[in-house]
């Protein structure tokens, strides 16, 4: 397969003016909407309810970018989002052309002057709760699903009862005006979400590019996966992540790939070109500078 050059087309999302409408999956004030003031100080952020309605929103033309978690280091894999990188026969794919990493510090925000053994339910995304599941049942809270962990927030500002809380960035408390009851809520101290930007069309890549994520199915045969990675490890890629999904026809599974190389396009072209042996497709979902 080809590897195409950016030729210098796609600058650093800091670099695009005012115009820019970088979409988000959650509320103001969300983990999500942080990361995409922090890829960009001068896009507009156009929050979205779900992760479906934001690769909509994508495919539609209705932003321009789209800033969504991929990964977490407590919980590993985004999978909704996951799973919509390749597009299907309905939906676009999309290219990753940026990554970027948030530390995680959840709160458990609630009404002022509440004593956190009055808390009995907390909300919060699905995704925040795993990341504080041990944290909460030695608590004894409860953990209700939101959509958003700033959404949660805004409930508990209408809902008015002590009882009900929300696992939050601290700093949505002052938006509602409530108050952090008890700070670093998260099974793990180094709870760091990754998150990639998503452009339209199809993968390029940058002189600088040093790190690629590819989508690939192997042959049904002995030892198959293992012949892909170790060809592409010999072909002097670091692999630093692998996800088995579930593909289109059932009991086939693609594997998802992330992949540290040489800069570049003659640096992943050595790396993919042609495909190791044992694989029946790959394709490059988008080629990146790491962090």
């Amino acid at each position: 397969m080809a590897v195409s050059s950016a030729q210098g087309r796609r600058p650093l999302m800091t670099a695009y003016g005012p115009w820019m409408r970088i979409g988000y999956q959650g509320e103001t004030g969300s983990y999500s909407h942080r990361a995409v003031t922090e890829v960009s100080d001068t896009g507009e952020p156009v929050g979205y309810a779900t992760f479906a309605a934001a690769f909509a929103a994508l495919e539609a033309g209705e932003i321009d970018r789209l800033v969504v978690p991929i990964e977490n280091s407590t919980t590993g894999s985004v999978l909704p989002v996951l799973d919509r990188l390749p597009g299907d026969d309905e939906h676009q794919s999309f290219a990753i052309v940026q990554e970027h990493l948030v530390e995680i510090r959840h709160a458990i925000v609630g009404i002022r002057g509440t004593d956190i053994s009055a808390v009995r339910e907390v909300r919060s995304h699905p995704e925040a709760l795993a990341q504080a599941e041990y944290h909460l049942t030695e608590l004894g809270i409860e953990a209700v699903p939101s959509h958003d962990t700033a959404g949660a927030v805004r409930e508990v500002a209408e809902a008015a009862d002590p009882g009900i809380a929300a696992l939050a960035p601290a700093w949505t408390a002052d938006t509602y005006d409530l108050e952090v009851l008890a700070g670093d809520i998260m099974d793990r101290d180094h709870n760091t979400t990754r998150f990639v930007v998503l452009a339209p069309g199809a993968p390029s890549v940058d002189d600088d590019d040093d790190k690629t994520t590819i989508v690939f199915t192997t042959a049904h045969t002995p030892g198959a996966l293992a012949l892909v990675l170790t060809e592409l490890g010999l072909r002097g890629a670091n692999l630093t992540r692998i996800e088995s999904r579930p593909a289109d026809e059932a009991w086939s599974y693609r594997f998802f790939v992330d992949l540290v190389h040489e800069p570049g396009p003659e640096g992943l072209s050595r790396i993919i070109e042609p495909p190791p042996a044992t694989c029946e497709e790959l394709r490059v979902l988008g080629s990146y500078r790491a962090v």
